[in-house]
């Protein structure tokens, strides 16, 4: 059973910064009183306040903003204060700090494979805060170090579930979409991080890289697909531009070729549009048929 923050209210430190030093120079004034009286019961009486009021002024403590103050009593949790500035309570209770504040971690450069069993380079910055203060002292023994060691398993784990880029239309890859990525990796680190009352405000990743010794062969890869590509849209361009000029060619009544002049025409521009250098033209002064 997960032990849960209990909100403890207390009483203000500033009544009890009055009330114990007036308390206090009565029980003294009492026992100069019983010491002059030579009264044995009244000046052991006094004794025995003034040792009271010194362990009660071990109650006080100061409540920062964005902290919470655990509360136990002997080994068992009594509640938790949030109210900020300074405070009084049982001056046996044992008071430990946990910080609410945000905070962010940065985790190590880790290599893995993903999944199409490349090996890559990763690693991410998660932000993130307590939002139990009970969960995160007792159900974990260090909750900074379970939000790192956690963090960085569900990274791992993450990227060997998507590959490094995408390769079929729509897939979801680690390169191509940051923002689908990031969610599925916040969603990941928060389910394993419930346990110990901490929220995941985000998480992204920070380094993404093929690891060095796949590198080299992967960027001639990426080179050839992008002159694939570019050399695609280059053809669908010139064909269409092709298709263009025989048609208004036709319709405009210019000239009227057979299949064979088309074909001929067809392959110079071809070799016109799509050549990597400027074409040099050859005037034909003679007969097209000769």
């Amino acid at each position: 059973m997960l032990i849960q923050e209990i909100t403890r209210k207390v009483a203000s430190g500033y009544i009890a910064l009055v009330v114990l030093p007036l308390l206090t120079a009565g029980a003294v004034w009492m026992l100069i009183q019983g010491i002059q009286a030579e009264s044995l019961a009244l000046i052991i009486s006094n004794i025995v306040a003034l040792i009271v009021l010194l362990i009660l002024f071990g109650g006080f403590f100061m409540v920062h903003p964005n902290q919470a103050k655990v509360l136990q009593l002997f080994g068992t949790y009594v509640g938790s204060v949030r109210e900020t500035g300074l405070r009084w309570a049982n001056p046996f209770y044992s008071k430990e700090i946990v910080s609410l504040r945000v905070r962010n971690f940065e985790s190590g450069q880790m290599k893995v494979n993903d999944s199409s069993g490349n090996p890559i380079e990763i690693a991410a910055v998660v932000v993130w805060k307590v939002v139990d203060s009970a969960e995160a002292m007792f159900e974990v023994d260090d909750y900074e170090s379970f939000v790192q060691i956690q963090s960085e398993a569900a990274l791992r784990n993450m990227a060997t579930s998507y590959p490094y880029e995408a390769h079929h239309g729509e897939e979801v890859a680690l390169r191509s979409h940051p923002q689908a990525i990031a969610e599925k990796l916040r969603v990941e680190v928060q389910d394993r991080l419930d346990k110990a009352g901490v929220e995941v405000i985000e998480a992204r990743i920070s380094h993404l890289a093929y690891a060095q010794e796949i590198a080299s062969a992967m960027l001639k890869r990426q080179q050839a697909q992008a002159i694939v590509a570019a050399r695609r849209q280059i053809v669908d361009g010139a064909v269409g531009m092709v298709q263009m000029a025989l048609t208004e060619l036709k319709e405009q009544g210019v000239i009227d070729l057979d299949e064979e002049r088309k074909a001929s025409m067809v392959s110079n521009l071809l070799v016109v549009l799509c050549g990597e250098e400027n074409a040099q033209p050859v005037v034909n002064t003679g007969s097209l048929y000769s």
